[in-house]
């Protein structure tokens, strides 16, 4: 049985514009798809993104073509890294034919953890958005993750005559890593939960918790602590081009929460 010849289709989005007006950033936006990422020497995680993908329209272009950037961002076989992440982008501009664009992806990534006394162990989902930038004279990645920790009050415990109050923190840690620069998440989140109070688990039994709230009673912290002490651990990193390093206390005496940031490069 012989197939109908397919139409010719008219290809609207390549015709002129008579306008004459670039568009600086036009695509899609918060699109969820699975995908895989595999941070360092780990096995590849796979997980849920959400994922915006744009490219810079010429004024004499009508329109980009929207699909592609759904068939590049489906077309993925090989896991996403941080290394990787940049020629994604790169694959993307030539697909379009584009000479600027950008990629936004975020998702949930996960830790496996031991109880710091008796060992059992459990996930922990941290917040991780990457972003890819490629201007026709510049390139740039950022990274970011969201660590939760716990911050116990310096004044509240020199105050009281027992106890101290504390709180569940955000250190929200951005970096702008130099290219080909081995950086992974783990170390991120490793170097954020150093400087806190105290880390956080999914899974304590009676002992574990005991040692959680001591270990936070003998390390207080500010966010003033928190973002400086991130920030003393990066400044002369030499891997990195710039970092920004956030914390907010989800204040447990306040209905307000407390900030402070650090941006360098």
């Amino acid at each position: 049985m012989n197939r109908p010849e397919t139409p010719l289709i008219p290809d609207v989005q390549s015709h002129p514009d008579a306008r004459k007006l670039p568009i600086d950033r036009v695509g899609i936006r918060n699109l969820r798809y699975p995908i895989r990422f595999v941070d360092g020497s780990d096995p590849p995680q796979s997980t849920i993104a959400v994922c915006s993908a744009y490219v810079a329209l010429p004024a004499d272009r009508k329109g980009t073509h929207m699909s592609r950037l759904v068939a590049a961002i489906d077309e993925l076989t090989a896991p996403l890294s941080l290394a990787t992440f940049p020629a994604f982008l790169e694959a993307l501009l030539v697909r379009l034919e584009a000479q600027a664009g950008r990629v936004d992806i975020a998702f949930p990534w996960f830790m496996r953890k031991s109880a710091p006394v008796t060992g059992v162990q459990s996930m922990m989902d941290y917040e991780v958005r990457l972003v890819a930038d490629a201007a026709p004279d510049k390139r740039s990645v950022e990274a970011t993750i969201v660590v939760p920790v716990m911050s116990l009050c310096p004044s509240s415990k020199a105050i009281a005559d027992y106890g101290a109050h504390n709180q569940r923190s955000h250190l929200t840690l951005t970096v702008r890593p130099v290219p080909g620069a081995a950086i992974t998440l783990a170390e991120l989140i490793v170097l954020a939960e150093a400087e806190a109070s105290c880390e956080l688990y999914g899974l304590l039994k009676r002992a574990d918790e005991k040692f959680v709230t001591e270990r936070a009673y003998d390390r207080p912290r500010f966010v003033e602590d928190l973002v400086r002490g991130i920030a003393a651990r990066l400044v002369d990193d030499a891997r990195l081009v710039g970092f920004s390093i956030a914390a907010e206390n989800f204040e447990s005496i306040h209905n307000h929460s407390a900030y402070a940031e650090i941006v360098r490069g």
